[in-house]
């Protein structure tokens, strides 16, 4: 690239002569030409049509005058972007040939040439991005004549005025408001420095993210700058012995829903590109229901009012098409949290992750009213060598034999430990996957898994039951409904606001499910999230009491709540007491939806079409049962036990008048899914031939 750059350069200057001044190039003409458009607004709204913000552009971009601007901060730009500035005619062709032979020694691509002057002419001049020879030499030639055009001081403004620093400041005014909440004029030699680095890669040196990277790279340009000599050697050892101190500015203050926001902007730049996305002018039309947002804020506040309280993370998406339609995280005594929670927060989800253990045992076959297991202390151990995995349940009582459907309702984990076993562990991670495109890594594909030991987002998790409230048809996340171009024009090539909807399990298998998590409303441990109406969750409550969770859902809504800390897994206590599925997280989760329910119609989960396939269900052995009325001695190694209620229901179920769901959209995949797995489970797996006691026959 740089070679040929070389080339074309000595061609021109051989037509045009050293100075550029009879220079022939097509379209080379500042005054043929139309600056680029920079800093145009790209609004976000809300369903309702409410402006959520902006994303930065222009907002964030506020021009300002050489005497608005440090002195130290020209001074930086020019030691560490192009130290021959002031000498070259706005190409350096010293600098070409130091870069293409350092190129041509390395076979690739290993310095750059490009001046501040032909960066600028390509941000202002050159919408065509691609990296040619012809498009470089473009740039050569615009540069040349920007530079008899402008004053150096012109150009080093509109460059400092234009350029990219990271976290959505362009431009040096807003670069210094968002790192230091000070004007540019204020900055000071070791602040410069910090900005003047950023732009080569805004990304890897962000100072909030990756102080290290930034503080190495700050001090390369205050080393630029003494060989510069821009600065003596005292201050270049005072200034490398300044630890970095930032002060993050109000620039998000006129965004509202961050979490949203940043989801539905990391969604623009995966479609468009981040340089499309911060060249701004689009109109971005979303999914998020304000008064939702407004009620999951609420009841989590309403329930955790303390700021020693926990954090909570609330996501509720429309099962029938996977719109998002309230996404908060509230960390109580903290503000502008840039971590979401709802989307970017993966901690273990205690019993709720049964609900994958049972739909995949049903779907193998399994009837969860007829199937018997032993509900007792249980030890597995297939390699001697290993340690045993010893489960018990969390109040350590034992209901000997019992259905599977009773051990739903009682979340016993011993009785769930024997089912992952016999359905198969792969098989219960690919229902994750298949319900709630849940992608675990290998090594959290263990029969442990079955309570709750691997790392999920609550939006995946509200995304799995959504699936089970569609009748088994998964959707994708949907939080775009409509992007307009500059142009005014709506892009209907991206497929923005159209569900993306796959049937991944048969109907039957998600009202079997969904019954018993139904039942579990009003007879099992989410009882505290009851509102009266039809609906169906399950709770989830991770070891030593570090998270707690409800997932659960009408036909019309799908809701997880999470309670725990962010910053690490350690116990939690709220108001005294420790959190369990079935308290804190119940009441948010009830808090929340009946009001956000209350006018939608009551309706009933829908009957499936197609008829329920149950199998003879043989079971495996593979540890060995105590018996149901000891206690354990080994809870110590129990992994991530989850802790579970059997209180009755005491809120009897409203009168109401109720309609059947209509059928969910047509489902627009046209890719057949793959039949479900074989019954894999109805041969019995040898014995372990270890010194454990035998297996108790159920």
């Amino acid at each position: 690239m740089i070679l040929g750059v070389v080339i074309g350069v000595v061609m021109l200057l051989g037509i045009g002569g050293v100075t550029g001044g009879g220079i022939v190039f097509t379209n080379c003409s500042l005054s043929s030409l139309s600056p680029v458009a920079m800093g145009e607004n790209s609004f976000v709204y809300a369903a309702d049509g409410s402006l959520l913000g902006s994303i930065p552009t222009a907002q964030n971009r506020q021009t300002v005058g050489w005497n608005e601007i440090s002195p130290w901060m020209p001074k930086a730009v020019v030691a560490i972007e192009d130290r021959r500035f002031y000498e070259h005619g706005g190409v350096d062709y010293v600098g070409i040939a130091r870069a293409a032979i350092a190129d041509l020694r390395a076979r690739k691509a290993v310095q750059g040439a490009s001046t501040i002057t032909q960066q600028l002419a390509r941000a202002l001049y050159i919408s065509n991005k691609e990296r040619t020879v012809g498009r470089k030499l473009k740039e050569v030639c615009l540069a040349r004549k920007l530079d008899n055009a402008w004053s150096k001081q012109q150009i080093l403004t509109a460059y400092m005025n234009q350029v990219f620093y990271g976290a959505n400041a362009n431009g040096v005014e807003a670069a210094a408001e968002t790192y230091f909440s000070k004007h540019a004029s204020q900055l000071t030699l070791v602040q410069a420095a910090l900005l003047a680095g950023l732009p080569q890669a805004p990304t890897n040196y962000d100072p909030f993210y990756n102080k290290p990277a930034a503080l190495v790279r700050r001090n390369e340009v205050l080393k630029a700058m003494l060989k510069n000599k821009d600065i003596d050697r005292a201050q270049y050892r005072q200034a490398i012995a300044t630890p970095i101190r930032l002060k993050r500015g109000n620039i998000y203050k006129n965004i509202k829903e961050p979490y949203f926001f940043d989801y539905v902007t990391d969604q623009l730049v995966k479609e468009y590109g981040t340089e499309t996305v911060q060249s701004g002018g689009l109109k971005v039309y979303t999914t998020i229901n304000p008064r939702m947002q407004r009620l999951a804020r609420k009841a989590i506040r309403d329930n955790l009012y303390y700021s020693s309280d926990p954090a909570s993370a609330v996501i509720a998406i429309d099962p029938r098409t996977g719109a998002i339609k309230a996404m908060t995280g509230i960390i109580p005594g903290k503000r502008n949290n840039q971590f979401n929670l709802a989307s970017q927060a993966r901690r273990q989800p205690g019993s709720t992750f049964k609900m994958f253990v049972l739909a995949s045992a049903i779907e193998q076959g399994m009837n969860p009213y007829t199937t018997y297991y032993t509900s007792a202390p249980f030890t597995y151990q297939p390699d001697p060598g290993s340690a045993p995995w010893n489960v018990h349940t969390y109040s350590n009582t034992y209901s000997g034999t019992i259905s599977v459907a009773s051990a739903t309702l009682q979340s016993d984990n011993t009785v769930f430990a024997q089912l992952i076993l016999d359905a198969g562990v792969q098989n219960v991670a690919d229902m994750a996957y298949k319900l709630g495109n849940i992608r675990l890594d290998s090594r959290e594909v263990v029969p442990a898994m079955a309570l709750g030991t691997a790392a999920v987002s609550p939006l995946e998790m509200a995304n799995a039951y959504a699936t089970l409230a569609a009748g088994g048809i998964r959707s994708e996340p949907l939080a775009i409904t409509k992007v307009v171009l500059p142009d005014g024009k709506a892009d209907k090539s991206a497929g923005w606001g159209k569900p993306k909807r796959q049937r991944v399990i048969p109907d039957w298998v998600a009202y079997e499910v969904t019954k018993l998590l139904e039942s579990n409303m009003t007879s099992g441990t989410a009882v505290g999230a009851y509102f009266g109406r039809t609906a169906a969750a399950k709770t989830g409550t991770t070891d030593n009491h570090d998270d707690g969770w409800l997932c659960g859902y009408t036909p019309q809504l799908a809701t997880a709540v999470w309670v725990g800390y962010p910053d690490a897994e350690r116990p939690v206590y709220v108001h005294g007491v420790a959190i369990a599925g079935g308290n804190i997280p119940a009441s948010i989760w009830h808090d929340f939806m009946a009001p956000a329910m209350a006018s939608m119609p009551v309706r009933d989960f829908p009957s499936p079409q197609t008829a329920a396939r149950f199998v003879t269900w043989t079971r495996g052995s593979y540890g060995y049962l105590g018996s149901t009325g000891a206690t354990p001695t080994t809870s110590a190694t129990t992994t991530a036990s989850t802790k579970a209620t059997t209180t009755k229901a005491t809120t009897s179920r409203a009168a109401t008048t109720k309609t059947t769901a209509p059928p969910p959209p047509p489902v627009t995949t046209t890719t057949a899914p793959p039949p479900p797995p074989p019954v894999t489970t109805t041969t019995t797996p040898p014995p372990v031939t270890t010194t454990s006691p035998p297996p108790i026959s159920p």
